[in-house]
């Protein structure tokens, strides 16, 4: 049995609110969509305080929030949600795995985004959370990034069915796009495993299998960040099942279940990938013995060449004083044709039965 490990990380107290995550020095920006199927209006970088003045509870209400550092305009924003405090925490703390919890008549939810991280074998990691209260949908992303530009401007264009649904498909929308990025990762993992799987036929480095084991790493990284997405979204069938929370409407749930399928398809993928690195091991391992038996093979048939050469020339090296070959007058060269002919028939032996 895996003997478990406690991995020690920086407690961060519920009533002490503060980042955890690496992006310290990113500024915090906020942007707000407030649409419904005939208006849109749109505010970037406004004083949180002017958050009221701005929201209108008949239409959608998107605050999308960039940069995490600015804890006060954190709370500022859970004052005006009236949210709990832990749910703040869990936004500032990156540390956090994927979770759904609906607490009263507010949905949080936390996920991990993953994409690559340029031509490295590393996964960039960003913590992205929701909150859906009211018809107001709160998204905290720990720096700016294009994850979310599509959905922004179908809303601009009125593109699809978004401006005529609620804030939860709007939800829905989002959980969609950083889905997206799994697919991504998956793809450019599955690029290089084949390009390595490729080099592997050709070379016997064992940076090929470091290589191995570190794509290895990246898929079981992706694993355990799928399978609490997978779980979260189950949990909103007991959501639906409940009828008591009424921030996503009954005819949207079925969105969510497609989220919970692409997670299935993700991790059967993975599963797959995973067996390919398992082939691609074993296919490295078994190259280095190949390679090692044909090293062994030609040493063994050159020694078997000099051995009857050796035994012939140990003979004539006795220093018996009655050897009757000794005052043979052509005895060298008969000797050196007895073994020359000696090797070539072990030679047309050898190539017969196919040895070499």
């Amino acid at each position: 049995m895996r003997k478990i490990k406690y991995k020690k990380v920086k407690k961060v107290q519920p009533s002490l609110l503060e980042y955890t995550g690496i992006h310290k020095f990113t500024q915090t920006e906020i942007q707000l969509f407030v649409y419904n199927d005939t208006d849109l209006a749109e505010f970037h970088e406004f004083d949180v305080d002017e958050i009221g003045k701005h929201v209108d509870f008949n239409k959608v209400n998107w605050i999308n929030v960039h940069g995490l550092n600015d804890t006060d305009l954190i709370v500022k924003i859970g004052e005006f949600l009236d949210v709990d405090n832990f749910m703040l925490s869990d936004i500032l703390n990156t540390t956090k795995r994927t979770k759904l919890d609906e607490y009263h008549d507010t949905l949080f939810f936390n996920i991990k985004s993953l994409l690559p991280d340029g031509d490295s074998n590393n996964i960039m990691v960003e913590q992205i959370s929701f909150l859906l209260k009211n018809g107001i949908l709160v998204s905290f992303q720990e720096k700016r990034s294009d994850f979310f530009t599509h959905i922004r401007e179908r809303i601009r264009t009125h593109s699809g069915i978004v401006r005529t649904k609620k804030a939860d498909y709007l939800l829905f929308l989002l959980l969609d796009a950083i889905m997206e990025n799994f697919y991504i990762t998956i793809e450019n993992e599955e690029d290089k495993v084949e390009e390595l799987i490729n080099l592997s036929k050709s070379s016997t480095s064992l940076s090929i299998l470091e290589q191995i084991e570190k794509h290895r790493d990246n898929y079981n990284f992706l694993k355990r960040s799928i399978i609490p997405l997978r779980d979260s979204l189950y949990s909103i069938k007991s959501i639906k099942d409940d009828n008591v929370f009424d921030a996503i409407e009954p005819n949207n749930f079925t969105f969510f279940e497609r989220l919970h399928q692409k997670c299935l398809e993700l991790l059967e993928q993975i599963e797959y990938d995973l067996s390919t690195l398992d082939s691609a091991s074993s296919f490295f391992f078994s190259t280095q013995s190949h390679k090692m038996n044909e090293v062994m093979k030609t040493l063994t048939v050159v020694s078997v060449f000099f051995m009857p050469l050796t035994f012939i020339v140990g003979i004539y090296g006795m220093n018996f004083k009655y050897m009757p070959e000794l005052e043979w007058k052509n005895g060298y060269f008969m000797v050196m044709g007895l073994m020359f002919v000696l090797i070539l028939g072990m030679i047309y032996y050898f190539k017969k039965k196919k040895w070499f």
